[in-house]
């Protein structure tokens, strides 16, 4: 990771996760004068804010004009700049499509888009700001690696990872105040990597972002409550994803549950059961996040509720998983 950044001048545990982004980013600046940042009217809200505080002859606020702004970065990273870009991520992956596809990635220029209220951590504010289709965006696009930490201490490592990239990335974080996964760094972080965090032998839940926590919970709850061990995989790195994670998951559980806080259609459960698909083997499997709907309008925790992929959506999801029989060797001759 770049040297010098000091961990202990950020309580992240206690901080909304888009705080740890923008106080990262400013310590990063000291050390990197390459970056720059970029607003579309949204600094305060997205936490960029505090760079254009520090660093005000290298933070430029385009107003709400995010296809400008995008062609902007581009640019720059042209020049030899490293642009970090944030707003919404509803702005971000579909306002701007065309030109994050076409001005930064189709050209691979080294720009850094730190995406706010992902899924749907903004959801009282209705579904022009909700943003559960991001993940399968993201997904098709060349060239775009894509992070989703977990809690404000991965962001860090997040937004470190995506310094020293070379070329697009994109790092989804939620609206704020998540729940503490980690109390340390995430031990060989990596673009293309995940970090166990439970382990497990009876079942797998294969989690990001937010949904990390929730993962853990019912993880704990099917412990105590059914005497199951069950393994918790953290998918920060949603493309590349960690395969070799996936598929052992496969071979060694035989049973699958993936939790996303974005909309199941093409999205991190989808690219999970690719992988699980191509190992060959006999497996159940269950993708929890957004169905294809518009999204009721309310408070995040009771929409996750709502669509069943809170911890308690989750347990019911695992106890249904549990009771589907599975053959115990991959001879299928005796099934026909």
């Amino acid at each position: 990771m770049a040297g010098g950044l000091t961990y202990t001048m950020l309580d992240a545990g206690d901080m909304a996760t888009a705080e740890v982004y923008g106080r990262t980013l400013v310590e990063l600046a000291g050390e990197h004068p390459d970056i720059v940042g970029f607003s579309g009217d949204l600094a305060k809200s997205t936490k960029i804010g505090l760079l254009a505080d520090a660093y005000p002859d290298r933070f430029f606020n385009v107003g709400i004009a995010e296809q400008n702004m995008f062609g902007m970065a581009a640019g720059m990273a042209k020049c030899g700049y490293t642009p970090f870009v944030s707003t919404f991520a509803a702005f971000a992956t579909m306002r701007a499509l065309e030109q994050l596809r076409t001005d930064i990635c189709y050209g691979n220029a080294n720009v850094k888009v730190i995406a706010t209220h992902s899924g749907l951590s903004f959801g009282n504010a209705g579904s022009t700001h909700q943003s559960p289709e991001d993940i399968a965006i993201l997904r098709s696009i060349t060239n775009l690696v894509t992070l989703c930490p977990a809690d404000g201490r991965s962001t860090v490592q997040a937004v470190l990872a995506a310094y020293e990239h070379q070329g697009p990335v994109y790092v989804r974080v939620n609206r704020g105040y998540d729940q503490n996964v980690y109390t340390e760094e995430i031990p060989n972080y990596r673009i293309g990597g995940s970090h166990t965090v439970r382990e497990g032998s009876d079942l797998t839940i294969m989690a990001t972002g937010s949904a990390v926590w929730r993962a853990i919970q019912a993880a704990d709850m099917l412990n105590k409550e059914d005497g199951l061990s069950v393994r918790v995989i953290d998918l920060y790195s949603i493309k590349p994803l960690d395969e070799e994670a996936i598929k052992n998951a496969v071979a060694e559980t035989r049973r699958v549950i993936t939790v996303e806080d974005a909309n199941i259609a093409h999205g991190l459960g989808s690219a999970v059961a690719d992988v699980a698909a191509s190992t060959g083997k006999g497996f159940a499997f269950r993708k929890l996040g957004v169905p294809d709907t518009w999204s009721m309008i309310g408070q995040p925790e009771d929409l996750y509720a709502h669509y069943g992929y809170d911890e308690n959506g989750i347990v019911e999801s695992a106890r249904e998983l549990m009771r589907i029989e599975i053959e115990e060797d991959d001879d299928w001759d005796d099934e026909v």
